[in-house]
């Protein structure tokens, strides 16, 4: 059997590691070579659809590529080790592969917009003494997942979504959803359909928790609507007032939570509140002179900007702003902006975009530019009343290597003071 990945990444190549040496297309080559691995490397226009038995994609490998036109055979991560027939590709052990049938484990998938990861790992904490492992695009690909394991909570993204045929979830926690890489997908009906397109292979008694704006998608499992906070916990049963998250926080604790209820009954409060979140995500700061800098260089969307100012409603707010936000339109964000007392700082190659909404909706906004001059302005004005807050809305490769390296340089800076 013939296995062809498409993109040299992270999960394609834990794939050929687990399956041994596997046929690699990729872009960046073009000259045939192998790895140290004995994998094959070669350039996408050697491709032969005829002489492929199983074509799997790296999860953002974008389906515009030629490569994905040409496939015969293209199926996803999930699809092979998550097959709902129950079978998975093996290695026999003589250089061949054969499909095998194999006892699959509980799966539990999240997803939507913002939240993913934190929800995963708010679950996983939670079900750990039941065995419970994470992975996805959490950072773990699933073929080096513990197989043993009784139960995977996976991070799901739209990309995997788009290009998975033959898996489905146990159980689907779907997140709060707005319009997020739509060049990728090719416009938001299409992003919303690939997040919704598992509701449509699950069975009755399979629980499905999503935004109640998505309530009547067809499906045959047990969907649970939800609208806020308040309410998805007395569904279950939780008091929020027990719990030690707020904002966008909270709503990720309630639903990790309600997905231990349906699975064993039962609420523990002692270990959601033991959790500890992940840099990056409204992580506060306090500078020498005692004023508060929030680091939320992980809120790459509208959404997570949204969620990331409601704790500071009554506060001045000093908002540093942009990136690269992969053509989404801001105009929803500044409906929400326009209702804060807030002064924005933009930068990154939106900037003037930021700044143009701005005018418009009458928000006082400085063209900053990078993310040194916009902290260092907000410095000279920032006093204990107001808060300074690191909330793109946009991703950070426009100058940036990840996220994290925004977030580290802007805590840098914040300790100088």
């Amino acid at each position: 059997m013939t296995i062809s990945l498409f993109g040299y990444g992270k999960t394609t190549r834990a794939i050929a590691k687990k399956l041994g040496p596997c046929d690699f297309y990729d872009d960046h080559v073009t000259v045939p070579h192998k790895d140290a691995e004995g994998n094959r490397l070669l350039p996408p226009s050697l491709f032969d659809p005829d002489r492929s038995d199983v074509e799997i994609p790296s999860p953002g490998f974008p389906p515009s590529h030629p490569l994905i036109a040409k496939a015969k055979h293209l199926i996803s991560e999930y699809d092979l080790f998550l097959s709902e027939r129950g079978r998975k590709i093996r290695e026999t052990g003589s250089g061949n592969r054969e499909w095998e049938d194999f006892s699959r484990p509980y799966t539990i998938w999240v997803s939507g917009t913002n939240g993913k990861t934190t929800t995963t790992q708010m679950l996983t904490h939670l079900l750990a003494d039941r065995g419970a492992v994470s992975g996805g695009n959490i950072g773990t690909p699933l073929a080096l997942l513990d197989e043993t394991r009784p139960l995977w909570v996976l991070e799901t993204s739209s990309f995997t979504l788009h290009y998975t045929r033959l898996a489905k979830p146990d159980l689907y926690l779907l997140l709060p959803m707005t319009p997020d890489h739509l060049s990728w997908h090719g416009g938001e009906a299409a992003y919303l359909a690939d997040k919704l397109k598992p509701l449509r292979s699950m069975r009755e008694g399979e629980a499905i928790l999503l935004p109640d704006a998505f309530a009547d998608t067809p499906t045959e499992g047990f969907k649970i609507p939800y609208k806020e906070t308040g309410a998805i916990a007395r569904y279950f049963g939780i008091d929020v007032e027990k719990i030690d998250f707020e904002g966008a926080f909270l709503l990720d604790a309630v639903l990790a939570m309600g997905v231990a209820k349906i699975l064993f009954d039962r609420v523990d409060y002692d270990k959601i509140n033991a959790f500890r979140l992940e840099p990056h995500r409204q992580e506060r700061v306090t500078d020498a002179l005692g004023r508060l800098w929030v680091n939320d260089t992980k809120a790459t969307n509208i959404d997570a900007t949204v969620q990331a100012l409601k704790p500071f409603k009554e506060r001045p707010i000093h908002l540093i702003l942009g990136g690269d936000d992969k053509g989404v339109d801001l105009t929803p964000l500044f409906e929400t902006l326009k209702s804060y007392d807030l002064h924005i700082y933009a930068i990154g190659s939106n900037k003037e975009k930021v700044a143009d909404l701005a005018r418009r909706y009458a928000i006082p906004c400085e063209v900053s530019g990078t993310l040194e001059r916009a902290v260092r302005a907000i410095a000279k004005v920032h006093d204990t009343r107001s808060v300074a807050i690191l909330s793109p809305a946009a991703a950070s490769l426009d100058q940036f290597s990840s996220y994290a390296e925004r977030g580290e340089l802007f805590k840098n800076i914040v300790s100088s003071f």
